[in-house]
């Protein structure tokens, strides 16, 4: 049986986010649609769906076993911010995108809070991982 490092990612990621679409808990709120994803960023994500593929992603690095929090994320989504003439230095990513989505996957119940550690998987969010890596499979 592969796991979630033996898939490739991009395949893994896109077969999460269908699964989480049809969750009734797991929908972008209203003001996604103008967000910019981090201060790094000139526009908002030009994809419809980047809500589930976040969403997707933050599961697959939840699947790595240790707990994570909203600060490390935000450095793992975060990227270089153009400051005209001056370096490029690294800006963390947004943290309410990140909190949000960790929001809706604790009501949907694929992620619990370890106080004081960070989130983790619970078995309903390793059963959605399962059914994504056999989607990826076989793709």
């Amino acid at each position: 049986m592969p796991t979630v490092k033996d898939v490739d990612p991009n395949l893994l990621i896109a077969a999460a986010a269908a699964e989480l679409a049809k969750n009734e808990h797991c929908k972008p709120p209203a003001w996604a649609a103008f967000t910019k994803t981090g201060t790094s960023r000139q526009r908002p994500p030009a994809q419809k769906d980047w809500w589930y593929l976040r969403s997707a992603s933050m599961l697959q690095k939840l699947a790595t076993g240790k707990p994570i929090g909203v600060s490390r994320l935000r450095t793992v989504y975060g990227g270089r911010k153009n400051r005209g003439h001056k370096p490029e230095r690294q800006r963390d990513a947004s943290g309410k995108i990140i909190r949000t989505v960790f929001q809706q996957l604790e009501a949907a119940g694929y992620v619990k809070t370890e106080k004081g550690k960070g989130r983790v998987l619970t078995k309903d969010g390793r059963a959605v991982l399962k059914t994504a890596i056999q989607l990826a499979t076989k793709a």
